[in-house]
């Protein structure tokens, strides 16, 4: 097999490299396109990178206030975080109806975790904890679940519909709906 250099039109007087001189410049462009696209990507990579390096972390008394004597409201269901001990309570009726109670934390770093154990009518539950990390990005609230979630924003500093923050009530405002959960979890049905 003769190379690219080598193989002339027969007959047209053409010389050996011209072909290969008339593709260089094609060639050319194919790699600035590709170089093009590892630099935008490198750049791509390294724009959060930089967004994580601007982050703070909002103190343990900041997600206090964000959390205490609020209810996180669920598709399908609810957490209570209350202000007295830090007591939780939650409840969900996905598939199964599960209640869970237990405490709430926040610490330095910019966590807050729920230790609780959910339980339902068949599993008589286990503490288990969750944490979610908290950054302070461009004076907006990300937040992520530990260890390996994807940030997403928790709260805008004016206020969006899409925050997660939205769905955050004053006080125990599905205190009732976690009664009767409990109640059906608890029955020897």
């Amino acid at each position: 097999m003769r190379s690219l250099a080598m193989t002339t039109k027969r007959g047209s007087g053409a010389q050996p490299h011209r072909r290969a001189a008339s593709l260089a410049p094609l060639l050319a462009i194919c790699c600035q396109i590709a170089l093009l696209g590892t630099a935008n990507a490198a750049a791509k990579d390294k724009a959060p990178a930089e967004a994580d390096a601007s982050a703070t972390v909002p103190s343990a008394y900041e997600l206090q206030v964000l959390y205490q004597n609020r209810t996180w409201v669920w598709k399908d269901g609810a957490a209570y975080f209350a202000k007295d001990n830090r007591r939780l309570r939650a409840w969900t009726s996905q598939d199964t109806s599960w209640v869970a109670e237990g405490r709430w934390l926040v610490t330095k770093d910019g966590k807050m975790c729920m230790e609780a154990a959910w339980r339902s009518k068949d599993y008589p539950g286990k503490l288990g904890r969750t944490c979610f990390s908290h950054r302070i990005n461009g004076g907006n609230i990300e937040q992520r679940k530990d260890p390996d979630g994807q940030w997403y924003s928790f709260k805008h500093s004016a206020e969006e519909p899409s925050d997660e923050y939205k769905k955050f009530e004053q006080g125990d405002t599905r205190g009732a709906q976690f009664e009767e959960t409990r109640k059906l979890v608890e029955s020897k049905s």
